[in-house]
């Protein structure tokens, strides 16, 4: 029974062996080499070879979806088919090779094709548009093209490339560079390039400039006033200013919450507005306001009245000390008791330090060893020795009334003796 069975099987195990040595015979192993990526309407070549494989063999180029692109005969032994191909736009896809030579057949492996298309007419636009907005505002800059794909994308601010070095507050990400919190660092022209790559060959389109604004937030306006006569009646020149901001911005002034006059500042963050003025009279109360896009700022308020100079005028002096206490210098002051704006002089011995055509300013020398401060209120003895020992006294009078009346004060005796001073009231 046994030997019975192994006869039995013996055909069978034949039939197997005899398979087996026609399936080795007609299994072919084509290769497909050829590019995975090539830019749009350029040429490219596919290659296809069985190693060890008979001749005449037949080759095919066929994309997904069994689509034949190309045949081909190969009639010596180990030589590849070549498949030249013009990309186009449905060139896209993997694509594989089959080989035939008499019975047999194979499948090679299969390539990716990315066809990619050069960037053309690029251009840059923002968000908000146009690129103009605050100082810690947000601001987003597109880089877009009308054609092309398979891109990366290049910023360049002020002609230098954008890197994350560039600063903390650009951050490139896609096609788009946004701006966190921008500052007038930020402000500048800013352009992209859009560009791809195949095999180490770079193709780019640039957009031309796009200027991004930052305005600053304007500060909370201040306010001061002069008056100056004109024939003869007196007028206030009114200064609203602020010290930060960005122009255009619009000043206004009002009177006793009344506007009087609104102008727009083009050019600089200050206006000026002129009101009558009575002197002795209190002419109201008058604030200034600022306004622009997102901003409307108040002053505080001022009075717009101006008290003539008179009362009591006198001098006092304050002998002034080194480290030491070696004394070196005098400075004398003048009190006024009453007196919006005055105009002091000050005068040694009855003539006048300096001579009146002096202009006034906030410190103002007079020789080597006199000085002005406070606007001519505080002259200072720099120098002590007997050249400046004399009677001084000083006046004062309204500095819009070129022809008003001077008050004056006692002339005070300055005696330098030594490394001491007196002073003496002249009775």
């Amino acid at each position: 029974m046994k030997n019975l069975q192994t006869l039995n099987l013996l055909p069978i195990l034949a039939l197997a062996n005899l398979f087996a040595q026609i399936s080795g015979s007609v299994s072919l192993r084509p290769v497909l080499t050829g590019p995975d990526k090539a830019y749009l309407r350029s040429r490219v070549v596919f290659r296809c070879i069985t190693p060890d494989s008979s001749p005449p063999v037949t080759y095919e180029l066929i994309k997904d979806g069994g689509l034949l692109i190309d045949r081909r005969v190969d009639h010596q032994e180990d030589q590849p088919a070549s498949f030249p191909l013009t990309v186009a736009t449905t060139s896209d896809g993997s694509y594989y090779c089959k080989a035939k030579t008499g019975e047999a057949t194979g499948i090679s492996n299969s390539i990716r094709l990315i066809v990619v298309s050069p960037a053309s007419f690029t251009s840059v636009t923002s968000e908000p548009f146009p690129p103009v907005t605050f100082e810690g505002s947000r601001i987003v800059l597109s880089c877009e093209v009308i054609k092309g794909s398979h891109l990366s994308y290049t910023w360049f601010f002020n002609r230098k490339e954008v890197t994350s070095s560039t600063s903390s507050l650009l951050h490139a990400t896609g096609n788009k560079l946004v701006m966190e919190k921008v500052t007038p660092r930020h402000a500048g022209y800013y352009y992209c390039m859009a560009w791809s790559s195949v095999q180490d060959i770079r193709r780019f389109s640039s957009s031309t400039e796009v200027k991004v604004e930052v305005k600053v937030h304007v500060s909370t306006p201040r306010i001061s006033f002069y008056i100056f006569k004109e024939g003869d009646s007196y007028y206030g020149n009114v200064t609203c200013w602020s010290s930060r901001g960005t122009p255009p911005v619009n000043f206004s002034l009002s009177v006793d919450d009344r506007e009087v006059e609104s102008v727009t500042a083009t050019e600089s963050l200050a206006a000026w507005f002129l009101v009558a003025i009575v002197p002795g009279l209190d002419m109201g109360e008058a604030r200034c306001r600022v306004k622009n896009e997102v901003q409307e700022l108040m002053s505080e308020p001022v009075t717009l009245e101006v008290v003539p100079v008179g009362g009591d005028v006198k001098v006092e002096v304050e002998h002034l000390y080194t480290a030491d206490s070696k004394l070196a210098a005098a400075r004398l002051s003048c009190q006024i008791s009453k007196g919006t704006f005055p105009y002091v002089s000050w005068l040694l011995n009855d003539t006048a330090l300096p001579p009146e055509t002096h202009v006034d300013s906030h410190i103002q020398p007079v020789l080597s060893h006199y000085a002005f401060a406070n606007r001519r209120r505080t002259l200072i003895l720099a120098k002590l020795g007997p050249e400046e020992s004399g009677y001084y006294r000083c006046r004062a009078r309204d500095s819009y009334d070129d022809s008003g009346a001077w008050v004056e004060s006692v002339a005070i005796l300055v005696r330098v003796t030594g490394e001491r001073i007196k002073t003496r009231q002249n009775p």
